[in-house]
């Protein structure tokens, strides 16, 4: 799957289950170690696990390659990286104080 097809397939998945504020970031001119940022919020650190989940497996059944995920365990900030797009799911305290889509633009 090319990667402009993985932001969008990881965020229609994201969409799936009712992830608010769902962006994606074009950082290709700003990282080597990805092309694309989605970054979505969670209601809940409940929300937020199953948002991951959904994510990973959806992946899987897809045959996209998961490298690795962080975060699940603690459920407000989980970060997927699936090779040239870095699935980034938080709550929204996590998002206010990090700011991604600032610092990447």
């Amino acid at each position: 799957m090319l990667a402009e097809q993985l932001q969008d397939f990881v965020a229609d998945k994201a969409d799936d289950m009712k992830a608010a504020d769902i962006v994606t970031l074009d950082v290709r001119e700003m990282s080597s170690v990805t092309d694309y940022m989605v970054l979505c919020t969670g209601n809940s650190k409940r929300h937020v696990a199953s948002i991951a989940d959904h994510i990973a497996e959806e992946a899987r059944a897809a045959n996209v390659g998961l490298l690795g995920m962080e975060g699940q365990r603690e459920g407000e900030w989980v970060v997927l990286d699936l090779g040239d797009v870095m699935f980034h799911v938080m709550q929204e305290e996590q998002r206010e104080l990090y700011q991604l889509e600032k610092l990447w633009n």
